[in-house]
This record gives structure tokens, C-alpha cells and sequence, in this order.
């Protein structure tokens, strides 16, 4: 809930709040106040959901920039961006969530806004990422695949009666956990250092972390699918109510 003190009117939608993520850093006050001042502000949820896109966008240009400069401070900035970039958009992620529901600034098509925009967004980070210094674009493209389909058996569940799954390993917070750790390993340390030879064979840094990506999506898709086809058994298999039963 934010601040007592802000003058956001105390209107929320529960089934809004139901279906969000859990996430603990809806409770850190900083988050609260930036939410609070942007629902007095007039900002809609909408608008922020959008600009996490551009957001994303800005992150993804990061990667692709580290394997066009050839300057080790150039190339450590462009990291920098890319870090900054997805924290920046998941910090959208979670104020148009606090504005609309906290905030009282829910629209009819918010959950539209809420979707559509991290169905974007994801795909833009991790196919970047595929062209970033000591990656695969190969890489890229699986992980922004697996991605999506995990978000997509998300919403089948949901659809079926199931409620949103948020499980992982590997769901939408974890993937931009380790596509931030990548980044801020290219600020530290040497480009040289984020490439290996296994063999004959080079292998990066980056292009480690997507595959990782994708084996977690995979993982993540299992536990989703066997939790929502558990759900569905036992519905089928639950007597049909009557007068006697219920």
C-alpha cells in the first residue's frame, strides 16, 4: 500500500491484485513514494507500461553497441547502458502495477498494457544480447523464443481456470537477473576475459548466460504445464455438484 500521507484515493481492483507477481520490492518505500508521486502527477499506468519498452530498447542497443566499439571504456559504457536498461524497465514493470492498483488508476484496458509491452520488450533484450560481444545470436533468438512461450503457457493456464503461475526457474525476474549479471560482468572486467576456447571451439560469457536462459525456460514451461495439467485432472476427476454434496 503506498504512504498514508500521499493523496491517491483508496480505490483498488482486487482481482488485479490478485493476478500481479509477488514481488518483495513493491514494499520498499522508495518504489511507494515514485508510485505515489506518479499517480498524483496524472501519469497513467498505460504510459508507463509503454515506456517500458523503451526502456528495453535502450538495454538492448547496449549489448549490440559492445560488439561495435572498439574502445575498452566505449565498450564498458555500453554494458553500463545495458544494465541500466533492464532495471529501468523492470522498474516500469512494477510502478504501473502500483499506480493502477495501489494508485486507484486502473483502466479497462490494463491488462492489455500490462502484457503486450514485457511480450516486447523480452524478445528485444535477449535477441540483443545474441549480438553482444562474447554471445551467439543463435543464443538469442532460442532464449527470446523460450521466453515467450513460457509466458504463454502463463496465460494458457490462466485462461483454464488455473490462476497465473508465476514458478520458475527461469521466469520474466530471473531472466533479467542474469542478463543484468552479464552486463555488469562487461563493465568489470576485460573483454578478453569474457571469452573461452573450449577446445577449438570459442564460447562467451553472454552466449553461456541465453543458453542458460533457455534450458531454465524449458524447465519453467515443464513446471507450469504439469502444475496447470494437475489442476485440470483433479477438476475432471471431482464428483459434479448436487444438492447432497455441496
Amino acid at each position: 500500500m503506498l504512504s498514508s500521507n500521499t493523496e491517491i484515493p483508496d480505490a483498488r481492483d482486487d482481482s488485479l491484485a490478485e493476478d500481479r507477481r509477488p514481488l518483495k520490492t513493491r514494499s520498499w518505500s522508495v518504489f511507494q513514494r515514485i508510485a505515489a508521486w506518479l499517480a498524483r502527477s496524472g501519469v497513467s499506468p498505460n504510459a508507463i507500461s509503454v515506456s517500458s519498452i523503451l526502456f528495453a530498447v535502450a538495454g538492448a542497443v547496449g549489448f549490440v553497441l559492445t560488439a561495435w566499439f572498439e574502445s575498452s571504456w566505449a565498450v564498458r559504457a555500453a554494458w553500463f547502458m545495458a544494465a541500466v536498461g533492464i532495471q529501468l524497465r523492470l522498474i516500469a514493470n512494477l510502478l504501473d502495477g502500483m499506480v493502477a492498483v495501489e494508485g486507484g488508476r486502473a483502466s479497462a484496458t490494463g491488462p492489455l498494457y500490462n502484457e503486450v509491452p514485457d511480450r516486447i520488450s523480452d524478445p528485444i533484450l535477449l535477441v540483443a544480447a545474441g549480438y553482444a560481444i562474447a554471445s551467439n545470436p543463435t543464443a538469442g533468438w532460442a532464449a527470446a523464443s523460450a521466453a515467450l512461450m513460457v509466458a504463454y503457457v502463463r496465460a494458457i493456464a490462466a485462461s483454464v481456470g488455473v490462476g497465473q503461475l508465476f514458478l520458475g526457474p527461469m521466469a520474466k525476474p530471473q531472466r533479467m537477473a542474469v542478463l543484468t549479471a552479464v552486463a555488469i560482468a562487461g563493465v568489470l572486467l576485460p573483454s578478453d576475459w569474457l571469452v573461452w576456447n573450449v577446445g577449438d571451439w570459442p564460447v562467451g560469457l553472454v552466449e553461456i548466460a541465453l543458453w542458460l536462459i533457455t534450458l531454465g525456460c524449458v524447465v519453467t514451461v515443464a513446471r507450469r504445464l504439469s502444475v496447470a495439467g494437475s489442476f485440470l485432472r483433479t477438476r475432471h476427476e471431482a464428483p459434479p455438484a448436487t444438492p447432497e454434496n455441496t
